[in-house]
């Protein structure tokens, strides 16, 4: 197994401002343009809008892939500039960045140790899918269907931001009544101190998820002025599915295949998580631009904080110490959907067919034992 040290890393980790702002204008402008054709075009003729509505998903899926490196504080070398970017794409995405990034940041430091972190598709071990009545199992297998990654797509993006608010909100007038009522004496800032929300650990997080939503519902607003509530809402809504389908497609498959590294906390090796818990995913040359080259994913999990622009140099360095990683294809991408379960024992991603056909085999078993036992 390879050390860390062995690889060739530190070159490749330095952030380019140039290439850093030429990319935010390659993909900022077209983005823009192309909402600017699409209200042209839908003057026109409705059917002439779905080539431009993929381009705009394309595009914004890459806004997506950039604010990602901007919450790695890799895209600029400023880390002020990378905050005060990672939060206009946050804005473009309808998601606040910074509480994003800092979950994002928990994944990198537990990558691999299933017991810790389970993904965004908030997978359950064997045990618990066992335990589970038909329907609970049905459910569960349901929500988990790659078709349900356009619905789930849109809630991610679109409302759950804005729910975490109100409902956090909502806690903290709670919290605040309570206190007041069991001690009206207790100073304001006492109480917002003593206030602990699930939808946000710090201020940081809060100030960013309150400001992120007065800026996309602003938006929302004067654009459906501006544009007509249902044209806008109807490329809105199409755009930011069929993006957040895409990234969260793209990073399923990058840590659920058959193979992946899927350990308990106890013996986890953070390295394996990165290079046996990551896939590298071969796309397209033009598919490759809009994913902004997180199909590299093995190397950006040995350093996060290597850009997008500096990936397929440094894997092409290291290519020598990735045999082991799993690499995938576009035609690939289905087959990974039916690693939905974490089997403990075996540390490894399984699929609920082999879930069903190993309990059957071992209460085969045991109708055999016991038969045997009695004769």
């Amino acid at each position: 197994m390879s050390k860390k040290s062995d690889f060739v890393l530190a070159p490749y980790m330095k952030s380019n401002d140039l290439r850093a702002t030429y990319q935010i204008l390659n993909t900022v402008v077209p983005y823009l343009l192309l909402w600017i054709l699409a209200v042209k075009v839908a003057s026109v003729s409705l059917w002439l809008l779905p080539p431009i509505l993929v381009l705009m998903i394309l595009f914004s899926a890459r806004c997506f892939s950039l604010m990602h490196d901007c919450g790695h504080y890799s895209l600029f070398r400023s880390k002020k500039v990378n905050r005060m970017v990672g939060f206009i794409f946050g804005v473009i995405n309808a998601i606040p960045q910074y509480p994003w990034s800092r979950g994002h940041a928990y994944h990198h430091k537990t990558n691999g140790d299933w017991e810790k972190y389970r993904g965004p598709s908030a997978l359950i071990s064997t045990e618990e899918f066992g335990k589970l009545s038909p329907s609970g199992q049905w459910w569960y297998e349901f929500l988990r269907h790659p078709l349900m990654l356009f619905p789930g797509g849109f809630f991610y993006l679109a409302i759950k931001p804005r729910l975490a608010l109100i409902l956090g909100i909502s806690g903290f007038i709670t919290h605040l009544l309570t206190c007041l009522k069991q001690n009206p004496g207790m100073g304001l800032g006492n109480i917002i101190s003593s206030y602990k929300s699930k939808h946000w650990y710090t201020k940081g997080e809060f100030w960013d998820l309150l400001f992120n939503n007065i800026c996309v519902v602003s938006s929302w607003i004067f654009l459906g002025y501006l544009l007509g509530f249902g044209l806008f809402f109807s490329i809105y809504s199409i755009t930011l599915t069929g993006s957040a389908a895409i990234f969260i497609c793209v990073f399923f498959v990058q840590h659920n295949f058959e193979g992946s590294y899927a350990h308990k906390t106890e013996g986890w090796d953070y390295l394996r998580g990165a290079i046996e818990g990551t896939s590298y995913l071969e796309l397209p040359k033009v598919l490759r631009w809009f994913a902004a080259d997180i199909g590299y994913h093995n190397i950006h999990h040995l350093s996060e904080k290597i850009p997008n622009y500096n990936l397929e140099a440094c894997h092409n360095e290291n290519s020598h110490l990735l045999a082991s990683v799993k690499k995938l294809r576009i035609v690939d991408i289905p087959d990974c959907f039916k690693f939905i379960l974490w089997d403990a024992d075996s540390n490894s991603l399984v699929s609920i067919a082999s879930f069903h056909q190993s309990s059957q085999s071992i209460a085969l078993e045991r109708v055999l034992e016991n038969e045997a036992i009695k004769s």
